[in-house]
């Protein structure tokens, strides 16, 4: 079911005692829905397996967990390739985002790629790398489509399982998620040091702020393609002219794909030794493969 279609399927799988076999709602509404009583809206008790996408929590979406598991797709709420001015068209800036759960759908069932939720308390700690298996699950990743129970095994099922997954702006919206680790030396100051992993055409950056008192950072990005197909990742010193550090030194950069298996060891690069300066300290730009 779709926005109100959610709640009405549930509605359905209420007066059916919560036999039907599954229900998947599609950003579900949240106007007048999100305090209101399980028994008024969709829940887990619905059907022998409920799971939802949010895509638009902050709007016409409903916000909080309501299924045995529900994916929030780039935290669930401002996704990407929709228009944020209010110049854009009517479906640009209001309906984009809650129409998205269903597009990210309708290219799950054709097959396009595999949409896989990373389970976690919060997008944040998501985003952090604090949640990198699936552990909760046994091992087996939630993915979005018509996989039994979302492809999970696990008994008795879990309960408002909130799981994260990045995508990219347009159909398919396939994205690998890469965790990038960045261990620099202690800073005199603050910096901002931009990562950029690169493939044969495509690039994704992210710009890391750092600070004096931390030296390990992390973060989880939405990459086009695959692990194996990353051939360098590119460092640059983004800092305000006037006010960065003149030298940031890498010790290391390493990167996984999520899930993270336990047999598979990142991909680093580092540490550096004071041999190899250019390669240890970044003031413009540095390419390292």
């Amino acid at each position: 079911g779709v926005s109100l279609g959610a709640h009405v399927a549930g509605f359905v799988g209420t007066l059916f005692g919560g036999t039907i076999g599954r229900i998947t709602g599609l950003d579900p509404a949240g106007p007048m829905f999100k305090g209101a009583d399980t028994y008024d809206r969709l829940d887990p008790s619905d059907a022998q397996f409920v799971d939802a996408i949010h895509t638009d929590s902050d709007y016409f979406g409903i916000s909080i967990p309501v299924g045995h598991v529900d994916y929030f797709l780039n935290g669930g709420q401002d996704q990407n390739g929709c228009a944020r001015s209010r110049f854009a068209t009517m479906f640009g800036y209001v309906i984009c985002d809650h129409m998205r759960a269903l597009h990210v759908y309708v290219s799950a069932l054709n097959g396009s790629c595999t949409l896989t939720g990373i389970p976690c308390s919060s997008y944040e700690d998501f985003l952090k790398g604090s949640c990198v298996d699936c552990g909760v699950f046994k091992g087996r990743c939630p993915v979005i489509g018509l996989s039994e129970n979302s492809g999970i095994s696990v008994s008795p099922l879990p309960k408002e399982q909130k799981v994260f997954l990045l995508t990219t702006s347009s159909a398919p919206f396939c994205a690998h998620h890469i965790l990038v680790k960045l261990e620099v030396s202690p800073l005199d100051k603050s910096a901002e040091v931009e990562v950029m992993l690169m493939t044969e055409s495509l690039g994704t950056e992210y710009r890391f702020k750092l600070q004096t008192a931390v030296t390990v950072y992390r973060r989880v990005l939405a990459h086009p393609a695959a692990l194996c197909e990353i051939h360098s990742i590119r460092l640059k010193n983004t800092g305000a002219r006037f006010y960065r550090q003149a030298d940031v030194h890498v010790k290391s950069v390493c990167i996984s794909a999520l899930p993270v298996l336990r047999h598979e060891e990142p991909l680093c690069v580092g540490p550096c030794d004071k041999k190899s300066p250019s390669k240890r300290s970044i003031n413009d730009q540095s390419v390292i493969n």
